[in-house]
């Protein structure tokens, strides 16, 4: 067997079991809940309210209501927000060349949160922009705070080791929670708004949120599918990637905005919800290499049926009562960003 088809072979297997893992969520976190709906009328019913078949004989009233009006825009909300992080996650870690860099990390996710509880603070809404305000706040506030990690980083080591600017993350990430406790402090009516938000869900959202998604979710993954070689020369460092022709400044610039694109409008439709970006785009670099033509792809499929199944255990744990899905992802995410974080210094 030759290495090209070994490597289509391998990614292949990675495509498909990645799918099917995905596919499974979706249909266990639809099926699963205090009230349990047969596969077979989920088909149905999807069938039915989506591609307008007709094969609705004998589902009942209540089956349809509990999976097309709560559950399904709840899967698809939790799906679209894990494959933003994930893919976002994977391309900063690319970028930096850093398996602990991810959006919560950098401290991407808590200048998108600013935006999205000043914007709740403040009631801030733009008639041409609708129900769009959230999330256009929530990216430029993430975009402006991975500016400024950028600069101060380099204002404190002009090679910009990637050390310096996970601990230039972490310093704005510091300073923006203060400011975020700051604006709970202050808040009166929005107090319940703000703090249910800030714990992380996707639960009562709806169809209205999971539009919302959407179009970003679009934008932020084709800017990182164009650069995905770029990132494969940018890994090997900048100097090396500008002697193969890549235009770095320019092309850090898209990734850095897709990234925040993406992290912004997840950030500003569930919450913060950690360490998606982290975890997943290293399991997926472990099990199938870190080729980002395929990484992020990858780590977009992988990184949604991961949510979908999280946010399954966070409604079904201490059921009736639903635990902020943010809860879940940090007791999984923490020790193994710790056990990667050991990793990297017993290299050194």
């Amino acid at each position: 067997m030759s290495i090209q088809s070994f490597l289509k072979s391998k990614y292949m297997l990675a495509y498909v079991s990645t799918i099917v893992f995905l596919l499974c969520s979706i249909v266990a976190a639809i099926s699963i809940g205090s009230v349990h709906v047969p596969v077979l009328d989920i088909v149905k019913i999807i069938g039915a309210q989506i591609f307008h078949l007709p094969i609705m004989d004998q589902v009942k009233d209540m089956y349809v209501n509990i999976v097309y009006e709560i559950r399904l825009p709840r899967v698809l909300l939790a799906g679209f927000v894990g494959a933003s992080l994930a893919i976002a996650g994977a391309a900063f870690q690319g970028l930096l060349r850093n398996p602990l860099a991810d959006p919560y990390i950098l401290g991407i996710s808590s200048g998108a949160s600013v935006g999205a509880v000043a914007t709740l603070f403040f009631h801030l809404s733009i008639p041409l922009l609708g129900n769009f305000t959230l999330p256009v706040f929530s990216i430029i506030s993430a975009f402006l705070t991975i500016i400024a990690v950028l600069y101060f980083a380099r204002m404190a080591d002009r090679t910009l080791r990637v050390e310096t600017i996970i601990l230039t993350g972490v310093i704005f990430s510091s300073f923006l929670g203060a400011f975020i406790s700051l604006l709970i402090a202050l808040s009166g009516d929005e107090l319940e708004a703000i703090i249910g938000w800030l714990l992380g869900s996707v639960a009562m959202r709806g169809w209205s949120y999971v539009a919302i998604i959407v179009p970003f979710f679009i934008i932020g993954t084709v800017l990182l599918w164009m650069n995905a070689k770029e990132l494969n020369a940018m890994s090997f460092g900048e100097e090396r990637a500008e002697h193969l022709g890549v235009d770095v400044a320019k092309r850090k610039l898209l990734i850095l905005l897709a990234g925040s694109i993406l992290t912004g409008a997840a950030v500003a439709v569930s919450g913060a919800i950690s360490f998606v970006g982290l975890v997943i785009p290293h399991m997926v670099r472990r099990l199938w290499g870190p080729n980002h033509v395929h990484l992020l792809p990858l780590s977009m499929l992988a990184g949604s049926g991961f949510l979908i199944l999280t946010d399954l255990v966070s409604r079904m744990i201490i059921s009736p009562r639903v635990l902020p899905i943010g809860v879940i992802t940090a007791i999984i995410g923490a020790p193994i960003f710790a056990s990667i974080l050991l990793k990297q210094r017993q290299r050194k």
